[in-house]
């Protein structure tokens, strides 16, 4: 069969079309592993703000993968146009999180494995992703590090702030020293000692001191 015979009617009339229940199986299935990945999704976000349209679309796009895939598979004309029209296509919105592009990708393979008819790979395979996500994105390391900002107004009370501060956490590493006429603002990155921070209200008592503040730090965002 040469390139010009995919053109000729008695080609397409040849090509064999998905069946009713191939296509309600292979839709309702990448339902539901939608449902699974946006499931994971909710319980492991540890952004700032959670975006439930985002989670609608890791359904939307595991169900549309699968809707593609299986017209590609049916008809080799269709596929060859698809291919063409999904070419020009650009997305322009930001992802905030780097985690969202592995939800996004599992989405997208999720729905062209359901299509493809590995309905066992679709499974298991996005079980172990999600099993591996649960366990390892929202794991609490040994010590969490903090992030305190200082407002002192002179130098007698900036060492008086070390000096208790220093006695009062784990670990204390000054990160930063701003120095403004009548103030001297200090950034100190900390570990503390379990989960006691009342050592913020004593400093912030000190003679001099304007302001004590505590924050949680990720490395991408404050809380």
């Amino acid at each position: 069969m040469t390139f010009s015979d995919i053109f000729k009617s008695g080609f397409l009339e040849n090509v064999g079309a998905v069946s009713l229940l191939d296509m309600f199986l292979a839709m309702g299935l990448s339902f539901l592993l939608g449902v699974f990945i946006f499931f994971i999704y909710k319980k492991t976000y540890a952004g700032v703000m959670y975006s439930a349209s985002f989670g609608v679309t890791l359904i939307a796009m595991t169900m549309v993968s699968t809707l593609v895939i299986l017209a590609i598979t049916s008809n080799v004309v269709l596929s060859l146009g698809m291919v063409g029209a999904l070419s020009i296509v650009r997305f322009r919105s930001a992802i905030k999180e780097p985690l969202d592009i592995a939800f996004l990708f599992w989405s997208v393979a999720g729905g062209i494995v359901l299509a493809a008819g590995l309905i066992e790979l679709a499974i298991l395979g996005s079980v172990f992703i999600g099993v591996m996500l649960l366990l390892f994105v929202n794991r609490k390391g040994s010590a969490t590090p903090y992030v305190m900002v200082l407002s002192c107004a002179d130098a007698e009370c900036e060492k008086a702030c070390d000096a208790l501060l220093r006695k009062s956490v784990e670990r204390c590493t000054l990160k930063g020293k701003t120095v403004r006429k009548g103030c001297i603002e200090l950034n100190y990155e900390l570990r503390l000692k379990g989960e006691d921070c009342s050592f913020v209200n004593a400093i912030s008592e000190l003679p001099g001191v304007e302001s004590a503040v505590l924050v949680s730090y990720n490395g991408e965002y404050m809380n």
